[in-house]
Protein backbone atom coordinates (compact mmCIF):
# COMPACT_ATOMS: atom_id res chain seq x y z
CA UNK A 1 0.00 0.00 0.00
CA UNK A 2 1.34 3.44 -0.90
CA UNK A 3 1.91 6.05 1.75
CA UNK A 4 -0.87 8.58 2.36
CA UNK A 5 0.06 11.97 0.93
CA UNK A 6 -0.28 14.97 3.24
CA UNK A 7 0.09 18.63 2.25
CA UNK A 8 1.07 20.81 5.20
CA UNK A 9 0.09 24.30 4.08
CA UNK A 10 0.83 27.35 6.20
CA UNK A 11 1.13 31.10 6.33
CA UNK A 12 3.36 32.73 8.95
CA UNK A 13 4.23 36.38 9.48
CA UNK A 14 6.75 36.09 12.30
CA UNK A 15 7.38 32.36 12.62
CA UNK A 16 4.89 30.71 14.98
CA UNK A 17 2.82 28.99 12.28
CA UNK A 18 5.95 28.05 10.38
CA UNK A 19 7.22 26.25 13.49
CA UNK A 20 3.83 24.56 13.90
CA UNK A 21 3.86 23.46 10.25
CA UNK A 22 7.38 22.04 10.54
CA UNK A 23 6.37 20.07 13.64
CA UNK A 24 3.26 18.77 11.85
CA UNK A 25 5.25 17.74 8.77
CA UNK A 26 7.78 15.87 10.90
CA UNK A 27 5.06 14.04 12.86
CA UNK A 28 3.15 13.14 9.69
CA UNK A 29 6.31 11.66 8.17
CA UNK A 30 6.95 9.69 11.36
CA UNK A 31 3.39 8.37 11.10
CA UNK A 32 4.14 7.01 7.63
CA UNK A 33 3.00 9.77 5.30
CA UNK A 34 4.63 11.33 2.29
CA UNK A 35 4.62 15.04 3.08
CA UNK A 36 4.86 18.31 1.18
CA UNK A 37 5.50 21.35 3.38
CA UNK A 38 4.30 24.46 1.56
CA UNK A 39 3.80 28.12 2.43
CA UNK A 40 1.21 30.33 0.79
CA UNK A 41 2.36 33.41 -1.11
CA UNK A 42 2.80 36.71 0.66
CA UNK A 43 0.22 39.24 -0.50
CA UNK A 44 1.31 42.21 1.62
CA UNK A 45 3.24 44.87 -0.28
CA UNK A 46 6.99 44.35 -0.23
CA UNK A 47 7.57 47.71 1.45
CA UNK A 48 5.28 46.71 4.31
CA UNK A 49 7.11 43.42 4.87
CA UNK A 50 10.52 45.10 4.69
CA UNK A 51 9.27 47.85 7.00
CA UNK A 52 9.01 45.47 9.97
CA UNK A 53 12.27 43.84 10.99
CA UNK A 54 10.73 40.63 12.39
CA UNK A 55 8.47 40.15 9.36
CA UNK A 56 11.36 40.77 6.96
CA UNK A 57 13.66 38.41 8.90
CA UNK A 58 11.12 35.59 8.82
CA UNK A 59 10.46 36.08 5.10
CA UNK A 60 14.19 35.84 4.42
CA UNK A 61 14.59 32.82 6.71
CA UNK A 62 11.87 30.86 4.88
CA UNK A 63 12.62 32.02 1.33
CA UNK A 64 13.61 28.44 0.45
CA UNK A 65 10.18 26.97 1.30
CA UNK A 66 8.17 26.21 -1.83
CA UNK A 67 4.88 28.00 -2.42
CA UNK A 68 1.65 26.04 -2.18
CA UNK A 69 -0.13 25.45 -5.47
CA UNK A 70 -3.41 23.90 -6.56
CA UNK A 71 -1.29 21.01 -7.87
CA UNK A 72 -0.13 20.28 -4.31
CA UNK A 73 -3.75 20.20 -3.21
CA UNK A 74 -4.70 17.82 -6.00
CA UNK A 75 -1.73 15.58 -5.16
CA UNK A 76 -2.57 15.24 -1.46
CA UNK A 77 -4.91 12.81 0.25
CA UNK A 78 -5.12 15.05 3.30
CA UNK A 79 -4.39 18.58 4.45
CA UNK A 80 -2.89 20.15 7.56
CA UNK A 81 -3.42 23.94 7.45
CA UNK A 82 -1.85 26.46 9.83
CA UNK A 83 -2.31 30.21 9.75
CA UNK A 84 -2.62 33.12 12.16
CA UNK A 85 -5.84 34.71 13.28
CA UNK A 86 -6.76 38.09 11.82
CA UNK A 87 -9.95 39.62 13.23
CA UNK A 88 -11.43 36.20 13.97
CA UNK A 89 -10.65 34.57 10.62
CA UNK A 90 -7.46 33.25 9.06
CA UNK A 91 -4.96 35.74 7.62
CA UNK A 92 -5.84 37.13 4.19
CA UNK A 93 -2.77 35.46 2.64
CA UNK A 94 -4.29 32.04 3.41
CA UNK A 95 -7.71 33.17 2.21
CA UNK A 96 -6.14 34.35 -1.05
CA UNK A 97 -4.65 30.89 -1.58
CA UNK A 98 -7.95 29.18 -0.79
CA UNK A 99 -9.62 31.45 -3.33
CA UNK A 100 -7.37 30.05 -6.08
CA UNK A 101 -8.77 26.56 -5.57
CA UNK A 102 -12.12 27.08 -7.31
CA UNK A 103 -11.22 25.25 -10.54
CA UNK A 104 -9.82 22.27 -8.61
CA UNK A 105 -12.87 22.21 -6.35
CA UNK A 106 -15.24 22.33 -9.36
CA UNK A 107 -13.53 19.20 -10.74
CA UNK A 108 -13.95 17.37 -7.42
CA UNK A 109 -10.22 17.57 -6.71
CA UNK A 110 -10.72 18.50 -3.05
CA UNK A 111 -13.51 16.04 -2.32
CA UNK A 112 -13.09 13.25 0.24
CA UNK A 113 -9.69 14.52 1.40
CA UNK A 114 -9.01 14.78 5.13
CA UNK A 115 -8.55 18.22 6.68
CA UNK A 116 -7.33 19.59 9.99
CA UNK A 117 -6.14 23.04 11.03
CA UNK A 118 -4.18 24.98 13.65
CA UNK A 119 -3.76 28.69 14.35
CA UNK A 120 -2.23 31.36 16.56
CA UNK A 121 -3.18 34.78 17.91
CA UNK A 122 -1.66 37.42 20.12
CA UNK A 123 -3.62 36.30 23.17
CA UNK A 124 -5.66 33.34 24.38
CA UNK A 125 -9.01 34.85 23.34
CA UNK A 126 -7.85 36.44 20.11
CA UNK A 127 -10.17 34.53 17.79
CA UNK A 128 -8.49 31.13 17.55
CA UNK A 129 -11.65 29.01 17.67
CA UNK A 130 -13.47 31.27 15.20
CA UNK A 131 -10.49 31.05 12.85
CA UNK A 132 -10.46 27.25 12.94
CA UNK A 133 -14.21 27.07 12.41
CA UNK A 134 -13.91 29.39 9.40
CA UNK A 135 -11.24 27.14 7.88
CA UNK A 136 -13.41 24.09 8.53
CA UNK A 137 -16.33 25.85 6.82
CA UNK A 138 -14.23 26.16 3.65
CA UNK A 139 -13.22 22.51 3.90
CA UNK A 140 -16.87 21.50 4.25
CA UNK A 141 -17.63 23.32 1.00
CA UNK A 142 -14.93 21.21 -0.63
CA UNK A 143 -16.50 17.99 0.63
CA UNK A 144 -13.44 17.31 2.78
CA UNK A 145 -13.56 15.07 5.84
CA UNK A 146 -12.80 17.04 9.01
CA UNK A 147 -10.29 15.55 11.44
CA UNK A 148 -10.19 17.81 14.52
CA UNK A 149 -8.18 16.55 17.48
CA UNK A 150 -11.14 16.62 19.84
CA UNK A 151 -10.23 15.45 23.32
CA UNK A 152 -8.67 12.24 22.01
CA UNK A 153 -5.45 12.50 24.00
CA UNK A 154 -4.29 14.20 27.19
CA UNK A 155 -1.82 16.28 25.17
CA UNK A 156 -4.74 18.33 23.80
CA UNK A 157 -5.74 19.46 27.29
CA UNK A 158 -2.13 19.92 28.35
CA UNK A 159 -1.65 22.41 25.49
CA UNK A 160 -4.71 24.51 26.34
CA UNK A 161 -7.59 22.21 25.48
CA UNK A 162 -8.74 23.37 22.05
CA UNK A 163 -10.72 20.47 20.51
CA UNK A 164 -10.99 22.24 17.16
CA UNK A 165 -7.24 22.27 16.59
CA UNK A 166 -4.09 23.35 18.34
CA UNK A 167 -3.89 27.10 18.90
CA UNK A 168 -0.88 29.02 20.15
CA UNK A 169 -0.30 32.43 21.58
CA UNK A 170 1.99 34.05 19.03
CA UNK A 171 5.63 33.32 19.75
CA UNK A 172 4.80 30.74 22.42
CA UNK A 173 5.08 27.36 20.72
CA UNK A 174 6.44 25.12 23.47
CA UNK A 175 6.91 21.38 24.09
CA UNK A 176 3.26 20.95 25.11
CA UNK A 177 2.26 22.59 21.85
CA UNK A 178 4.61 20.36 19.88
CA UNK A 179 3.08 17.28 21.49
CA UNK A 180 -0.44 18.47 20.63
CA UNK A 181 0.53 19.26 17.03
CA UNK A 182 2.23 15.87 16.67
CA UNK A 183 -0.91 14.15 17.95
CA UNK A 184 -3.11 16.14 15.56
CA UNK A 185 -0.85 15.39 12.58
CA UNK A 186 -0.62 11.69 13.40
CA UNK A 187 -4.40 11.52 13.84
CA UNK A 188 -4.78 13.11 10.40
CA UNK A 189 -2.50 10.48 8.88
CA UNK A 190 -4.33 7.62 10.58
CA UNK A 191 -7.76 8.88 9.48
CA UNK A 192 -6.41 9.39 5.96
CA UNK A 193 -5.19 5.79 5.88
CA UNK A 194 -8.62 4.55 6.98
CA UNK A 195 -10.40 6.67 4.40
CA UNK A 196 -8.14 5.46 1.59
CA UNK A 197 -8.72 1.84 2.64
Amino acid sequence: MSKPKIAVVYYSTYGTNHAIAEAAAKAAEEAGAEVRLRKVRETAPDEVVKGQDAWKAHAEKTAHVEHATPEDMGWADGYFFSGPTRYGVVASQMRAFIDTLGPLWQKGGLTDKTFTATTSAGNAHGGQEATLLSLYTSAMHWGAVLVPPGYTDQVVSDAGGNPYGYSANAGQFDDKGRAAVAHQAKRLVEMTKKLRG
